[in-house]
């Protein structure tokens, strides 16, 4: 309820409120009260913020609506290989024909793995995370899948994700790919893959190789000889733009548009989130960049 506002000043001050988007709490006209944060208009599609010390929602925009993920699936890629019983992160994994000729039919993100090399899980898992390799993630699959032809153990390592997606309480997310280049029903929401990326940044392995910025592999040619690889830069920006960013995974394509989901610790709080269908690679750092500060403020 108005009281005691004239008309033409009330309508010049609504109009004012329409346009820069500001919510003025209660009290007079102006300045909003001490303390008090505006909330950040992104242009992504969904969005998800939350205290990761406390699981306290900070933001939310279409937050449980289901998406297509693109390559943020490869958090759930990185936690499965990281929960397996006695893995040993040295183990050399052998590079087959089947990853390269993958990655080039689906003119993939890939790693540039060299067929015949063998490359250990913990380069695999930089591969995965930081130029986000197609290929890297088909040999993970293939590695830690059961069965007894690729068909079968990336099948098998598919259902892996599900189950723990389910074990996360993730409802609205399924899985039917190692990378995110689904068949159709592989999707996800900005809640859940913020609870996704809260659970994975727990383990060490997981966190060290998603806040690297560049990594170069030194792999075992087929004649025994090393290979150095070229270096693998981290598609995630805000590691390099964001003062206290600790990760986590971008994601992009047709469907997908462009996705990140994001952390940063100040001051001992971190804040983790999500934003998808963002509108451009530039844009999507820029959404996490207002709702990270958005969730310092709060």
């Amino acid at each position: 309820m108005i009281t005691g506002i004239k008309g033409t000043r009330f309508r010049r001050a609504a109009a004012v409120t329409v346009t820069t988007g500001a919510v003025l709490a209660a009290g007079a006209f102006g300045a909003a009260p001490a303390g008090a944060v505006t909330t950040p208009t992104i242009a992504a599609a969904g969005g998800y913020v939350m205290n990761n010390g406390t699981a306290k929602t900070l933001y939310t925009k279409a937050a449980d609506t289901k998406r297509s993920t693109g390559s943020t699936t490869k958090i759930m890629t990185a936690k499965v290989v990281l929960a397996q019983p006695n893995l040993n992160l040295d183990a050399k994994v052998t590079i087959q024909k089947a990853y390269s000729d993958y990655v080039v039919a689906n003119n993939a993100s890939q790693a540039h793995l060299i067929v015949g090399d063998k490359v250990t899980v913990r380069q695999l898992l930089y591969g995965l995370m930081l130029p986000s390799g197609c290929d890297a993630a088909y040999a993970l699959a293939d590695k830690f899948g059961s069965g007894s032809t690729p068909a079968a153990r990336v099948k098998s390592f598919i259902g892996k994700m599900n189950t723990t997606a389910r074990s996360l309480g993730m409802t609205n997310t399924k899985f039917d790919s190692f990378d995110g280049i689904g068949n159709g029903n592989n999707y996800s929401t900005p809640r859940d893959l913020t609870k996704l990326a809260s659970s994975a940044m727990k383990n060490s392995t997981f966190r060290t190789v998603v806040k690297t910025k560049s990594y170069t592999a030194k792999t075992v040619t087929k004649t025994g000889s090393t290979r150095t690889m070229a270096a693998w830069p981290n598609t995630n920006t805000l590691l390099s733009s964001y003062s206290g960013a600790i990760g986590v995974k971008t994601g992009s394509g047709p469907e997908a548009k462009y996705c990140l989901v994001f952390a940063a610790t100040r001051n001992g709080k971190t804040i983790i989130g999500t934003v998808l269908a963002s509108t451009s690679i530039t844009q999507r750092a820029t959404d996490a960049t207002k709702l990270l500060n958005y969730g310092f403020a709060r």
